[in-house]
């Protein structure tokens, strides 16, 4: 027998990064087709699934959220394409990656057809990695972030907008300009000049005890941790709003935080001038982790 081929030794040794692509693991050295539409035209949408104790958290509102943008962009998902089935492939990936604790996994959902800006069809491509966190519990971050607008593009609410579109010029741009201020992350707003977003998470204010968020009919992503927030909050008699949020709101607001499924809660020390507590967001981040907890262990 002769020696064994380059591709298979990356397979198979557990030093070389993998994906799962429609259920086939590979090494990340394969690459995308050439033709994959995400790459040529950005048709598709992604997700990022935080996994704690070997479980994906919140499969099913992943899940949900993933069916929901699929639809809005008219991609078919096979009808084996179910949690269960999105659970099954995690572990997969996961044992090839030997990540144990805590992860971050992305799943980015293309369509996958010939033609151009018309597909000639309009299946389904699935491509997933995975990479190690350093904890299993959300952790609040110790020194508050700074922030500001930013001032150069804004969105265009739309059937689309609140899903995790790989069209995210907005984002990216959003993220350079915070860089290259000095500040933690930027804030987005739409084409009414309401702040709706963070450059990679959802915006909350606490102001006099109640929560305030802006709603999706804003532009703001339907985060599937925003959900979990304000379910958490309404559970303990906190009065929660959805609304359109204005500079004005910041300046008066006792605590603003920003939320993403990853990160989790981080709550921001200033914005411009402005400083701000983080007492019910420490709050909201220990009910969070017991949540995670009971779950886990259901």
């Amino acid at each position: 027998m002769g020696q064994p081929s380059a591709w298979w030794s990356a397979l198979t040794s557990p030093h070389v990064p993998h994906l799962l692509h429609n259920g086939q693991l590979l090494p990340e050295s394969a690459g995308l087709p050439i033709q994959n539409r995400g790459f040529l035209f950005a048709d598709g949408i992604f997700e990022t699934i935080r996994v704690a104790h070997g479980s994906p958290l919140f499969l099913e509102d992943h899940h949900q959220r993933m069916q929901e943008g699929l639809k809005a962009h008219h991609i078919h998902a096979p009808l084996g394409f179910t949690p269960a089935s999105i659970r099954e492939d995690i572990r997969t990936l996961l044992d090839a990656e030997n990540i144990t604790g805590g992860a971050r996994v992305r799943i980015t959902l293309t369509r996958n057809g010939e033609g151009f800006y018309t597909p000639k069809d309009s299946a389904l491509d699935v491509i997933m990695v995975a990479s190690p966190l350093e904890t299993q519990e959300y952790v609040l971050n110790e020194k508050g972030w700074s922030t500001d607008i930013y001032p150069e593009m804004k969105c265009t609410p739309n059937q689309l907008s609140r899903y995790k579109n790989i069209a995210s010029n907005l984002y990216v741009q959003s993220g350079i300009w915070a860089k290259d201020k000095g500040l933690d992350t930027a804030l987005i707003q739409n084409d009414r000049m309401g702040i709706i977003e963070g450059t990679s998470s959802n915006l909350f204010l606490v102001s006099n005890g109640v929560l305030y968020t802006p709603g999706l009919d804003s532009g703001a992503t339907a985060g599937v941790l925003r959900t979990q927030i304000i379910n958490l909050a309404l559970s303990y008699g906190m009065k929660v709003y959805e609304c359109n949020l204005t500079p004005q709101n910041l300046l008066v607001a006792d605590e603003v935080f920003l939320s993403n499924v990853i990160q989790g809660l981080r709550w921001v020390g200033s914005y411009r001038t402005k400083r701000y507590f983080n007492g019910a967001t420490t709050d909201l981040v220990n009910r969070l982790n017991q949540l995670v907890t009971a779950g886990i262990q259901a």
